[in-house]
């Protein structure tokens, strides 16, 4: 039930090295669906297994639910909107969503960066998202909370820290920042997100809606129950996105591929992987906001040994700098990472979420940082 390939569209045979290390670390998630896939500088490796008996579609070519995975490709759409001119990082979000509407003065101060980096001040989740969303907790939670109840639940908020001041992860916060870019450029947020990002980039294979019968992976529960498709209602921002494994990495390599995006003539790292040709990737907005999410912007916790980028998580490892960020929905998985200084990129999904003593964000985040 496994399978490691090097893909015809790779620009390298697998290595076995690579493969056997794929394999290994496949056997340590437990889930009925498994897919570990690398790119280096844009020849790729990919491993699929699981406890289930493979469907008819390859399981990296199934679209999976990325959850707050999601969330690095707002980034991205924020800061190609910031490098077009067309938004700013400082634009306040109630300005934009609601000229003249009333709102707190600490709402008023809320800016777009403070909603993409967790620093709004703003809670995980609306306080009055908890009593819709607990009885359906395990098949629902989200599809009854429309966009504009997000809306209204940020006009009225009363945010218990001043924007700016701390760090607090928040669903909420993220959603509100696709409501705003929405309205700020009269395009819905599906379309905005195609024109400026999944287009570009060639992911044709990457969408916020379940697609066609057959396309989309399943998520199971702990016991193995079919878990449905995700509604994310009115946070699409923050977790919507569904994407194969294969675009998962092509979104990656472009961020590996440095400063060559905008030069016609670099066949930088990153630039032979597919999907990363065409004329949308020589756009110098793109180049821009892919070199801007890569850039440390906060440090927080103890000593300040926390460093984020506007989208990304930012550790350090023995091979330099990791980004990357993980997502999960009910019944499924997903990892992205890379390392920008050696064209590493790590993408992972598994079709069931255990919650407890988990194995594969760990998994995926080791071959990350501890693959030579």
């Amino acid at each position: 039930m496994t399978d490691t390939t090097a893909l015809p569209e790779s620009a390298a045979p697998a290595e076995p090295a690579t493969a056997r290390l794929l394999a290994e670390a496949a056997g340590r998630i437990d889930a009925p669906d498994v897919v570990l896939a690398v790119s280096r500088n844009g020849a790729r490796t990919v491993h699929t297994g699981g406890g289930a008996a493979p469907g008819p579609v390859p399981r990296e070519r199934l679209a999976h639910e990325l959850g707050s995975a999601s969330k690095p490709y707002a980034g991205l759409l924020l800061a190609r909107l910031v490098a077009q001119g067309r938004v700013r990082y400082e634009d306040r979000a109630a300005d934009l969503l609601a000229p003249g509407f009333p709102v707190h003065p600490t709402v008023r101060r809320i800016t777009l960066r403070h909603l993409l980096t967790h620093t709004s001040g703003l809670p995980g989740l609306p306080a009055d998202f908890y009593p819709q969303a607990v009885p359906r907790w395990s098949t629902d939670p989200y599809g009854g909370y429309p966009a504009d109840r997000v809306v209204r639940a940020f006009l009225r908020a009363r945010p218990r820290h001043r924007p700016g001041t701390r760090w607090h992860y928040s669903n909420f916060a993220v959603s509100v920042l696709g409501h705003t870019l929405a309205a700020a450029t009269g395009t819905p947020w599906e379309v905005l997100l195609h024109q400026q990002v999944l287009a570009p980039l060639r992911l044709d294979a990457t969408r916020v809606r379940p697609g066609p019968e057959g396309t989309e992976a399943v998520g199971h529960r702990r016991d193995g129950t079919p878990v449905p498709a995700l509604d994310t209602g009115g946070f699409t921002a923050a977790g919507a996105v569904r994407a194969t494994p294969l675009d998962m990495l092509t979104f990656l390599e472009a961020h590996t591929a440095g400063t060559g995006l905008g030069d016609p003539e670099s066949t930088g790292p990153g630039l032979t992987g597919p999907g990363l040709t065409g004329p949308g990737l020589t756009d110098p907005t793109l180049a821009a906001a892919l070199a801007e999410v890569r850039r440390p912007v906060l440090r927080r916790g103890l000593r300040h040994t926390h460093t984020h980028t506007l989208t990304w998580f930012h550790h350090p490892s023995p091979y330099g700098p990791v980004l990357f960020h993980a997502g999960a929905t009910l019944g499924q998985q997903a990892f992205l990472g890379f390392r920008p200084d050696s064209g590493l990129a790590v993408a992972a999904t598994a079709t069931r979420r255990v919650h407890r003593a988990d194995t594969f964000v760990a998994t995926a985040y080791g071959l990350l940082t501890e693959t030579p």
